[in-house]
Formats: structure tokens, sequence, C-alpha cells
């Protein structure tokens, strides 16, 4: 069996007798698993990916997915019920599209006096707001967000609007990265 060996600075001893205790002892197993998780998130960053979170669900029901993939465009609007609608699409490393769609209180037009919204014009900050904040369970509604995951591009024409469906076209016809000698 090959040997390597590494040396391990004091003050970060600790580290390794605690992952070692993890691995249930094989401080090998532990190193290598960390290596295989570095490599791999290491070759997707090059390519263009980076880890992605994001929140999905409704009011307090809410979870986080987690996925490697590269914005290929983002697109905001405000909702006709005063709410703004945030579409976010990226591409994964296995060539799959994903939607994250968020609609949440447009904070913006409630601070905007001629934005016809009840309360206009008195957010302006912690310091302007009459001793509480807009609710956002309140009369404003819970925040909401779904992930959706298709294998096609054009699976997604229906789940967004056009102008972004054409941005989203003209986006995946270029190559995720290009590397320039300057």
């Amino acid at each position: 069996m090959p040997n390597k060996t590494v040396y391990v600075s004091e003050d970060d001893l600790p580290l390794f007798e605690r992952a070692q205790s993890l691995a249930g002892g094989n401080l090998s197993a532990a190193i290598a698993s960390a290596l295989r998780e570095y490599v791999s998130s290491e070759e997707l960053r090059t390519q263009g990916y980076e880890a992605v979170s994001v929140r999905v669900g409704s009011g307090r029901a809410v979870h986080t997915k987690q996925f490697h993939g590269a914005l290929q465009g983002e697109w905001r609007h405000p909702s006709a019920d005063g709410r703004i609608e945030v579409f976010r699409v990226y591409r994964t490393p296995k060539n799959h599209w994903v939607l994250h769609w968020r609609r949440a209180p447009n904070w913006a037009a409630w601070s905007d006096p001629d934005s016809g919204f009840p309360g206009r014009g008195r957010w302006r900050g912690r310091e302007g707001w009459p001793g509480r904040h807009p609710d956002p369970m309140g009369w404003w509604g819970p925040i909401e967000s779904t992930l959706t995951v298709v294998g096609e591009l054009a699976e997604l024409k229906d789940k967004v609007p056009e102008e972004f469906m054409e941005m989203l076209k003209a986006a995946a016809e270029q190559p995720m990265v290009e590397v320039l000698d300057l």
C-alpha cells in the first residue's frame, strides 16, 4: 500500500483529530473523502459552476435546496398584487435547467409615495417608520418560492416571461466559460 506523509501544524492538530474521530478512527478515509469533495468542487468551479443554495416554500414552511449551477439569467418584475416576482435560471453540470421562482413583498413600492399602496411613503428605513414595520405575513402575503428542474430549456417556456425566455435562449448558445488570453 503506498504511503504519503502529511505534516500537520500544531494549530491544525485538533482538526485532524476531530476528523479522525468522525471517520471512525480512519484518518486516511477522512482525508480522501475531503480531497474528493475538494477536487470535484474545484473542477466544477473552473467549468463555471458554483454551489447554489435557495429557499423553497411559502411563509414559515420553507426549506433549503442546494445544487451546483451556473446562473444563466435573472428577471424581476412587479406582479399585479403589488409584490415582486424574481426568476433565476441556472444550468447544471448534468445539463439540466433549474428555475428558482420567488414572489415577495415589493418593499421599494412601499417606500414610494406615488406607488398607490396603503402606507405609501411611510417606510423610509428604521427611523421613518412609526413604531412598527411592514409584516411579510400580513396583507402583503407570505414570501413564496418554487424550484423547477427540467431537461430542456424549452420546457421553461410557459413558466417564465417571454422576454426572459428569449434572453435565456441567447445565453444557452454561449460557451459556459471563455478563457481570455490577455
